[in-house]
C-alpha cells in the first residue's frame, strides 16, 4: 500500500471539494489507510460512504465494496464518476450486466483504472468472480450496510454470514465493515461473523436532532396521509408500506388526489425502479410510496418527511427508514400511524418460520410496541434500544415532548417492579413479569411456583399495560437490563440494586392508549363519512332535485337518489370534480344534472360562511374489477345475459346486481337485445310509465304494483338498469 504523505483534507478538497471532514472521518480513514480492520457505527446522513471512498482514491489496487441492493450501487457508482474526469474509476458487478458489460468492467479494473469495485454478495460467492479478484491488487474490503449479517438485524441476508471464508479466499486484506444502525448484539454478531473482534471500533451518536418524531392512530390513514403531504406540498417524502399492494394503492390514491407519487417495491421491473428513482432524485416526482426496498444509500439531502402508514417490524428498521429524512441537517419530519391489530398480522406472518427465528421477531416486535405506545421522549427511547444514554428529559422535538402527558412520583411502582424481578431471580422477560404483579395465574407462573410468592397479585389494581410502562421506563432510568440473547430476560443493573436499598422520588407516566384504535384497512377511501348532513341544504337540494326532475320529465331518483344528496350535504362540494367524487355521482351524471347543485352549494357556503371538510375528500382509485370489465365488454357484444351467468358460476339475480352496480357507477349500457328477448313490447312499455311516476325505485314495490303473476322480480330489476341507464346516465 502506497499512500502518499499528505495531510487527508487535501485529498479531501482535490477529491470531492470539501474544506472539512465530518465527525470520525478523519480518523476512521486514517485507520484504513494504516492497514487496520475497521468498524464503523455512523447514523444515516452521517457520511460513512467517504469512509471508504476517499481511502479508495489514496491507495493503490481497487477497493471492493460489498454492496446488499443494485439500486444502491448504482446511486453510488454515478455519484463516483460525478466527482472524476474518469468513467472507469468506480464500477458495478451484479446481475444487472450482460456479458459485454462485465467484460468491460473487468478490463478497466485489471488496467488499474478502477479504484472502487462494488459487488452484490451474491456475486462474490460465484467461482468465476472470485478467481478474478484474487488475480487483481485489492487495497482493502469494504461491507456496506454490515447489519445484513446479523439475524437480529433489521434486514437478515444470509449470504452476508458467508463473506468471511470467501474474503479469505480471495487474499488478507483489511476490512471495514459499515452500517447505519446496530443495537450491542447486531454489532458484536457483526464483529464476530467477520472474525473482526480486534477492530477499531467508531460509533458516532445517533442522535438525529434535527427529526421530528411522531405516533400517530390509525385511523383514516390514508386521508391523514394525503392531509399530511398537501400541507407540505413542494417537499419531497417517502411513504413506507409493508406490502407490495398496499404500496400501490396508496400510490394510485395519492396519484388521483393530485400528489405526484410513484410506487417502489422489488416486484416491479429494475428499470422501472430505476427509472422511478431517478424521478425522485431530479424532483419529477414529491413522493415515493415504497416497501423496504427502497432508500438503501439513496443520496438526497433534501427528504423532509417519512410517513410509516405501517408500523416497522423492528425499530432498527424504523430508525433507518426515518434516518432518510433531513440527512442535510434541516427538518425532517417522521410520522408513524400505529394500531396494535398491525402487530397482530406481523405475529401471524411469522408462523411457519422456525422457532429461534419467531423468537427474535417476536423481541424485535415488542421493542417496537413499546416505542410506539410510550408516553416519555421518543429520542430517549430509540437512543437506549441502540445502546446510547440521552440525558435531557424533553428533546423538545418529538409529540411525547411537545404534548407531555401528566407525570406522577413512582417510586413505588418501580421498587414493585425491581422487587418482583428480583424476587424471580432475574430469569424471566416482561410478560411474565407483569403477569406476577398483577396476579395473573398463568401457565408459567404457576409451573415456577411464582403465584405463591409475595409479590403475586400486589400490583393487580393496575392493567397489565400500566404495569409494561412501568418495565420500560426502568429500562430507560438504567435500574433493569434487558438480555436480548435470552429473548428479553430482565436483569438488575448495579444501579437498580442501589436503587432498591435506598428509592428516591421518580417521575413517570402512562403508555399512550391506541386500545381503542382499529387497524385501518383504507376501505373508505372514497369522499363520504359518518358525520351528520346539513339538514338546511338536504332539503334546499332536494328541492331542487324535484325541479330538475321535472324540467327533465323523469323521477327525482333518476337524476341523484338520496345517499347522493346526503353526500352533498356533508362534503359541500363546488366544484365539478368534487362532485365527481361523491359516491353515486359518475362523470356522466355530474356532467348531465351537476351545474346547478354546485351554483346552489357554492352560494349556501359563501352566504352561511361554512368552513368546507373538503381536503379530507379522498378521490378513490377507479376500481373496475375483472368481473364488470367483462360484463361490460359482453355486454357490448351482445351476449346473452344466461350464458354470461353460466360462464361465471352466477346465479341470474347476482349477475344482475353487478350490471346494477355499474350503470350506478355511471355507466351506460344498452341491454336492449336480451330484454326484448325475454319481455314483451307492451310490459317492457308497462313498466317504463309505472317507473316514470314513481316515488321511488324500488323493484319490490314495482313487483307489488304491477302484479307478480305478470313479472319476475328479474324482470322489473332488468327493466329499472334499462330506465336508469337511458335517462340517468
Amino acid at each position: 500500500m502506497l499512500v502518499a504523505e499528505r495531510p487527508l483534507s487535501e485529498y479531501l478538497q482535490k477529491y470531492f471539494g470539501f474544506d472539512k471532514f465530518k465527525g470520525d472521518q478523519e480518523e476512521i480513514i486514517k485507520n484504513v489507510l494504516a492497514g487496520k480492520d475497521t468498524f464503523v457505527i455512523m447514523p444515516t446522513g452521517g457520511g460513512k460512504s467517504m469512509c471508504y471512498q476517499l481511502p479508495s482514491l489514496i491507495m493503490e489496487g481497487t477497493a471492493i465494496v460489498v454492496s446488499p441492493l443494485i439500486a444502491l450501487m448504482k446511486n453510488q457508482v454515478d455519484a463516483m464518476r460525478g466527482f472524476s474526469s474518469e468513467d472507469g474509476i468506480a464500477h458495478f458487478l451484479n446481475s444487472s450486466l450482460n456479458k459485454t458489460e462485465m467484460a468491460a468492467v473487468r478490463n478497466d479494473v485489471k488496467n488499474g483504472k478502477t479504484k472502487l469495485l462494488y459487488v452484490a454478495p451474491e456475486s462474490l460467492t460465484k467461482d468465476e468472480n472470485v478467481e478474478f479478484l484474487k488475480g487483481i491488487n485489492i487495497s482493502f474490503f469494504a461491507i456496506d450496510e454490515a447489519h445484513c449479517i446479523s439475524e437480529w438485524g433489521h434486514d437478515f441476508r444470509p449470504e452476508y454470514r458467508r463473506l468471511r471464508p470467501i474474503i479469505e479466499a480471495i487474499g488478507t486484506v483489511p476490512i471495514i465493515a459499515l452500517t447505519a444502525t446496530a443495537t450491542p448484539k447486531v454489532q458484536l454478531d457483526i464483529q464476530k461473523n467477520l472474525t473482526m473482534m480486534d477492530a477499531t471500533v467508531f460509533k458516532a451518536s445517533f442522535n438525529r436532532a434535527n427529526l421530528y418524531y411522531e405516533v400517530r392512530p390509525k385511523v383514516d390513514v390514508i386521508k391523514e396521509i394525503i392531509r399530511f403531504v398537501k400541507q407540505n406540498m413542494g417537499k419531497s417524502g417517502i411513504v413506507y408500506c409493508l406490502s407490495r399492494k398496499k404500496v400501490e394503492e396508496v400510490a394510485q390514491t395519492l396519484s388521483v388526489n393530485g400528489i405526484r407519487a410513484l410506487p417502489y417495491h422489488a416486484g416491479l421491473e429494475a428499470p422501472v425502479r430505476a427509472a422511478t428513482q431517478d424521478k425522485f432524485l431530479m424532483e419529477e416526482i414529491e413522493v415515493i410510496v415504497a416497501t423496504i426496498a427502497f432508500g438503501m444509500g439513496i443520496d438526497k439531502p433534501d427528504v423532509r418527511f417519512v410517513i410509516h402508514h405501517d408500523i416497522p417490524k423492528s425499530l432498527e428498521g424504523y430508525y433507518q427508514e426515518t434516518g432518510r429524512s433531513g440527512r442535510d441537517g434541516r427538518e425532517g419530519k417522521c410520522v408513524t400511524f400505529y394500531s396494535y391489530k398491525d402487530i397482530e398480522k406481523l405475529e401471524k406472518f411469522m408462523k411457519g418460520k422456525p422457532v429461534a427465528e419467531q423468537e427474535i421477531g417476536k423481541q424485535l416486535l415488542l421493542e417496537t410496541v413499546g416505542y410506539a405506545e410510550t408516553s416519555v421522549c421518543r429520542r430517549k427511547v430509540l437512543l437506549n434500544y441502540f445502546g446510547e444514554r440521552y440525558e435531557k428529559t424533553n428533546c423538545g422535538n418529538c409529540d411525547n415532548c411537545l404534548h407531555p402527558k401528566k407525570s406522577f412520583d413512582g417510586q413505588e411502582e418501580i421498587c414493585s417492579v425491581l422487587e418482583t424481578i428480583k424476587a424471580i431471580k432475574e430469569k424471566f422477560a416482561a410478560e411474565h413479569v407483569v403477569n406476577v404483579i398483577i396476579g395473573k395465574a398463568e401457565q408459567a407462573v404457576k409451573l415456577h411456583g411464582h403465584d405463591k410468592l409475595e409479590n403475586f397479585g400486589e400490583g393487580s389494581d393496575h392493567e397489565a399495560k400500566f404495569w409494561t410502562a412501568m418495565i420500560r421506563q426502568a429500562l430507560l432510568a438504567g435500574f433493569l437490563s434487558k438480555d436480548i440473547e435470552t429473548y428479553g430476560t430482565l436483569k438488575l443493573t448495579d444501579k437498580g440494586k442501589a436503587y432498591l436499598k435506598k428509592p428516591t422520588k421518580i417521575q413517570v407516566v402512562e403508555d399512550n392508549d391506541y386500545g381503542n384504535v382499529e387497524a385501518d384497512d383504507d376501505d373508505d377511501m372514497a369522499g363520504g363519512g359518518t358525520a351528520a348532513a346539513d339538514a338546511e341544504l338536504f332539503a334546499s337540494l332536494k328541492d331542487l332535485r324535484k325541479k330538475i326532475a321535472k324540467q327533465k320529465n323523469v323521477p327525482p331518483f333518476v337524476v341523484f337518489q338520496d345517499p347522493s344528496l346526503e353526500e352533498m350535504a356533508i362534503q359541500y362540494p363546488i366544484t365539478m370534480d368534487e362532485l365527481k367524487n361523491i359516491t353515486g355521482v359518475g362523470s356522466g351524471k355530474a356532467a348531465k344534472f351537476g351545474k346547478p347543485f354546485i351554483d346552489l352549494i357554492s352560494k349556501y357556503v359563501e352566504e352561511n360562511e361554512i368552513d368546507r371538510p373538503m381536503d379530507m375528500v379522498v378521490k378513490s382509485v377507479v376500481n373496475k374489477s375483472v368481473l364488470k370489465v367483462y360484463i361490460i365488454q359482453n355486454i357490448d357484444r351482445k351476449i346473452s345475459l344466461n350464458d354470461m351467468s353460466v360462464a361465471k358460476g352466477l346465479k341470474m339475480s347476482e349477475l344482475i346486481s353487478e350490471i346494477e352496480s355499474i350503470v350506478a357507477s355511471g355507466t351506460r349500457i344498452d341491454i336492449n337485445y336480451y330484454i326484448n328477448e325475454v319481455i314483451d313490447e307492451d310490459r317492457q312499455k308497462e313498466v317504463f310509465d309505472y317507473f316514470k311516476t314513481a316515488d321511488s325505485d324500488s323493484a319490490e314495490d314495482a313487483l307489488a304494483e304491477l302484479g307478480e303473476n305478470d313479472y319476475t322480480l328479474d324482470d322489473i330489476r332488468l327493466m329499472r338498469i334499462k330506465f336508469m341507464s337511458d335517462f340517468g346516465n
